[in-house]
């Protein structure tokens, strides 16, 4: 049996936008503005917006690479959750974050696309919360498989979004949006 949340409330959620986890992404720093305009969005809606860090060994909590970008700065007391795993509710106070604010709808936006974005939005999903991606305010990197095939970050960008307006879950949506164009429900 699917969970459904009842009600419509929406909380704003960035991953991961770090200075170790944005260098040599597609497109940075249109990317990082869109976030930024998205966060801007929320926070005049009065929508929360929670904050995923994610650390590893190679980007210690309190590193350099483990640092937010300059242009993104947490307000005092906009929620923090500290992860270590690809999806932000492993092993997180993420799902009793939203919980706690009757949150119905996530909206989500960050990096990278194809790793945290990707396993983050299915998260939402399995827990029955509504998802809007902020299309144009999530990026990764190219990759290179074993074969020497290689996969071009922006087809990544695109593919996350054609499945997101397409891929259906019993009684929740899913849809994408544009940072100047996503709607914040706060009822």
């Amino acid at each position: 049996m699917a969970t459904i949340r009842s009600g419509n409330k929406s909380a704003l959620i960035i991953v991961d936008v770090q200075v170790g986890v944005m260098k040599g992404t597609w497109d940075t720093a249109r990317v990082i503005g869109n976030i930024a305009r998205t966060v801007d969005r929320a926070r005049t809606r009065r929508a929360p917006v929670i904050w995923v860090q994610h650390s590893e060994e190679q980007m210690a909590i309190g590193s350099a690479d483990w640092q937010w970008v300059p242009e993104l700065v947490p307000q005092e007391g906009e929620p923090r959750i500290y992860k270590k795993f690809e999806s932000s509710f492993e092993n997180t106070e993420l799902e009793k974050e939203l919980s706690s604010r009757g949150i119905t709808q996530v909206v989500l936006a960050g990096a990278a696309t194809n790793w945290c974005i990707r396993a983050t939005a299915y998260g939402a999903l399995d827990r029955g919360y509504d998802l809007t991606i902020v299309k144009d305010a999530h990026t990764t990197k190219p990759m290179e498989l074993e074969n020497g095939f290689k996969i071009d970050a922006e087809q990544v960008v695109q593919e996350l979004n054609a499945v997101m307006r397409w891929v259906s879950y019993p009684g929740r949506t899913c849809s994408t949006a544009a940072a100047e164009q996503v709607e914040f429900a706060t009822a």
